[in-house]
């Protein structure tokens, strides 16, 4: 008896990446540009492409490319997330065999310059990469969209006001207790949001998550703020975001711990007064090893301030 196996094609998708566009608007003399590099994915009802080499349902991902610049021409572009639900939305209203569309983008930070007056400048800007601020949008057939937001490559660093202490002791530890350490990481963060009206603002939204990363990190900058783990300031970070936005319904950090050890300097016994201050503190950056500090905050008892 022979047995024939068979197979089935249980995921797939096709899309075009690394889409990059400048868009500029005008208001008068005022004008605002937006830069984004875009990522389309489409999923079909069928996958005859795939089986029998019939192109006729695909979409070509070339198509995909020129739909973004037509689309940003034609709407604009107001904020990344925006842009990508109207864009996921084109693609499931004209296309009726697509049934999920997902729109993935990544804002290119650009501020306006100031002059020596303190204004800001109606069209020249300078690029600020302290962050890269992205977004995702997923739309199925027949159900409401998904969007997300986030935060990439925010490095921040802090020389005191930070502690490890009480962790497990045992034969495996090396590690000595700080009571106060240099803290450093790379922030990077996820969050989605639970609904979609008319009060939220995505611009505003994404600053005020980038905003109290910052808070919270750093506190007043005269005193500064005590934390007493990576995990704790995730989760005063995570839970200042959900009750100042309360349209985010989860939000995902992760801060890899970015190491700086102090130089032993005691190799060098016949050069006077390096145990003492001198003129600071030397510290050797060491990338790798690293921690690695994930966890997601979802809305539970938790109330909204505004």
């Amino acid at each position: 008896m022979v047995v024939s196996e068979s197979f089935k094609i249980v995921e797939s998708a096709y899309g075009k990446a690394g889409v990059k566009i400048l868009h500029v608007s005008q208001n008068g003399a005022v004008h605002t540009i937006r830069e984004l590099e875009v990522e389309t994915s489409l999923t079909l009802n069928n996958h005859k492409d795939y089986e029998r080499g019939d192109n006729s349902d695909i979409i070509a991902t070339d198509t995909q490319k020129n739909t973004v610049y037509i689309l940003a021409k034609q709407y604009g572009i107001s904020s990344p997330e925006e842009f990508g639900l109207i864009l996921a939305n084109h693609f499931i209203s004209k296309y009726p065999w697509v049934v999920k569309a997902k729109v993935t983008l990544s804002a290119h930070p650009w501020q306006r310059v100031t002059d020596t007056a303190g204004r800001p400048h109606n069209h020249a800007f300078v690029s600020t990469p302290l962050s890269v601020r992205v977004a995702s949008v997923l739309l199925i057939r027949g159900q409401m969209p998904v969007v997300s937001a986030g935060i990439r490559n925010l490095r921040v660093l802090k020389t005191t006001q930070s502690a490890f202490v009480n962790f497990v002791s045992d034969e495996y530890r090396s590690l000595p207790d700080f009571k106060d350490r240099l803290f450093s990481t790379i922030v990077t963060a996820d969050w989605t949001y639970g609904k979609i009206n008319q009060e939220l603002d995505f611009d505003l939204a994404f600053s005020t998550a980038h905003d109290s990363v910052l808070e919270v990190f750093a506190g007043p900058a005269d005193k500064g703020i005590f934390s007493a783990s990576v995990q704790n300031s995730q989760f005063l970070t995570q839970k200042m975001i959900l009750e100042k936005i309360p349209q985010v319904e989860k939000i995902s950090i992760s801060m890899p711990n970015v190491h700086y050890f102090g130089f032993d300097l005691s190799k060098f016994p016949r050069i006077p007064g390096l145990e003492g201050k001198c003129s600071g503190d030397v510290y050797l950056p060491v990338d790798k090893p690293s921690g690695q500090i994930t966890s997601t905050l979802a809305r539970g008892m938790i109330t909204s301030k505004l």
